[in-house]
């Protein structure tokens, strides 16, 4: 099984978030962290790349029934999505919910991750058809 699940907008990278951030509202996941890789790079090592940006995903219910049912279980959190623009246009990379929360050996923990992955997999075919 993959660890990431994808989904590809004919968008540049800003205006593809945005589109993910409200495509993402409509199934129960919101964006609760962005980090600018490429502004990093640029910042500390004077090195451009590509746009690039890693998102944090996250439904505040879902996560609170993983930390309760195993505390730690909270370093696998939040969903963690790529976001990277080629030739004009935006891949979204998703990190593919039952493989990583798979390492946590509990069943309300599996249950999530199959809620969640049932969420981001809609979330995923209404971005693909734009």
């Amino acid at each position: 099984m993959s660890y990431t699940l994808t989904a590809n907008l004919n968008q540049p990278i800003d205006d593809a978030i945005e589109t993910l951030k409200s495509t993402l509202m409509t199934h129960k996941l919101g964006i609760v962290s962005e980090v600018n890789v490429q502004a990093t790079i640029k910042n500390k090592l004077n090195e451009d790349i590509a746009p690039y940006r890693i998102l944090g995903a996250c439904n505040p219910g879902m996560a609170k029934k993983i930390i309760e049912a195993t505390p730690e279980a909270g370093a696998l959190l939040p969903c963690t999505i790529v976001a990277r623009e080629e030739d004009g246009k935006t891949i979204f990379h998703f990190m593919a919910p039952e493989p990583v929360l798979g390492l946590e050996n509990n069943v309300v923990v599996q249950e999530v991750a199959k809620l969640a992955t049932t969420h981001i997999n809609a979330a995923i075919d209404d971005l693909n058809k734009l």
